[in-house]
C-alpha cells in the first residue's frame, strides 16, 4: 500500500517520542491502532457489500437471460399445437349423436341379464 521501509519508522518512531514524550507515546499508538482498526473494519465492510451487490445483479443478469431463452423454447416447442389447433375441423366429425353416448355395447367379459337369473336357479 505504502511504500514505507524500516528506516522510515524508525525515523517516525525516534520524532513521536521526542515529540511526545515517553508518557504519551504508548497512548497515542494504541489510538492510532485503534483508529487503524476501524479503517480497515470499515473498509472491509464496504468492499464485502459492493461485492455482494455485484454478484446479485450478476445473477438477475443471468437468470433474466435464461428466461428470455426458455421462454423462446417454450414458443418454438407450442408452435406445432397451435398450427395444429388453428388447422380446420370438419364440421360432421365434431357433432356425437346422442343415441352413441347411451348406449354402451356389452363385452365378452360381463355376464348379461339372463345368465344371471339362470345362474341363481329362477326362471
Amino acid at each position: 500500500m505504502f511504500d514505507i521501509g524500516f528506516a522510515e519508522l524508525l525515523i517516525v518512531a525516534v520524532v513521536a517520542l521526542v515529540v511526545l514524550g515517553p508518557d504519551k507515546l504508548p497512548t497515542a499508538v494504541r489510538t492510532v491502532g485503534m483508529w487503524m482498526g476501524r479503517i480497515k473494519r470499515t473498509v472491509s465492510s464496504i468492499q464485502t457489500e459492493i461485492s455482494e451487490e455485484l454478484r446479485v445483479e450478476e445473477l438477475k443478469r443471468t437468470t433474466a437471460i435464461q428466461k428470455h431463452e426458455l421462454e423462446k423454447e417454450l414458443n418454438e416447442m407450442r408452435q406445432p399445437f397451435n398450427d395444429a389447433l388453428k388447422e380446420e375441423v370438419p364440421v360432421s366429425s365434431k357433432i356425437v349423436p346422442p343415441e352413441a353416448t347411451e348406449e354402451k355395447p356389452q363385452s365378452a367379459n360381463e355376464p348379461s341379464k339372463a345368465d344371471d337369473n339362470s345362474s341363481t336357479g329362477k326362471a
